[in-house]
């Protein structure tokens, strides 16, 4: 089971105060458009924990960067739980500036604990039974 959907819906469950699931830090972005981004902001700086589940699963864009390293030094001492398909030495191609990603991931890695689980995926288990299917033989 991937660590964030054994922790409920959002990361955890509902009835915890102050929790945020955050899939995308993308989000952000529209708030630049719309003139809602330091609204947008306070909502994901608020939480006593906050979630970035699939963190690191493509390029950010600057801007993402940069929301994200705004994030994260407002959050900074508080609660954050990362989830992510890749190692965190994987990140910094990410990063579109480097002077950014080494800012933003040195404060991130190096004041956090790491738990690595690794194992068979469980999305096999999720996919819906076929009816003809034989159960297996053992």
């Amino acid at each position: 089971m991937k660590g964030s959907d054994a922790m409920g819906p959002n990361g955890l469950p509902r009835d915890v105060p102050g929790t945020v699931g955050v899939p995308e830090v993308a989000d952000l972005a529209g708030g630049h458009a719309d003139r809602t981004g330091e609204k947008r902001m306070r909502e994901l700086v608020r939480p006593d924990v906050l979630i970035l589940d699939d963190f690191a699963m493509r390029q950010l864009t600057a801007a993402q960067a940069d929301d994200l390293y705004e994030l994260l030094s407002e959050r900074q001492g508080r609660s954050l739980i990362v989830t992510s398909n890749r190692a965190p030495s994987d990140w910094y191609p990410l990063f579109p500036n480097p002077v950014v990603a080494e800012s933003l991931l040195d404060r991130l890695i190096n004041t956090s604990h790491q738990v690595i689980m690794n194992g068979p995926s469980y999305r096999p288990n999720k996919r819906p039974k076929n009816p003809t299917d034989k159960p297996p033989s053992g």
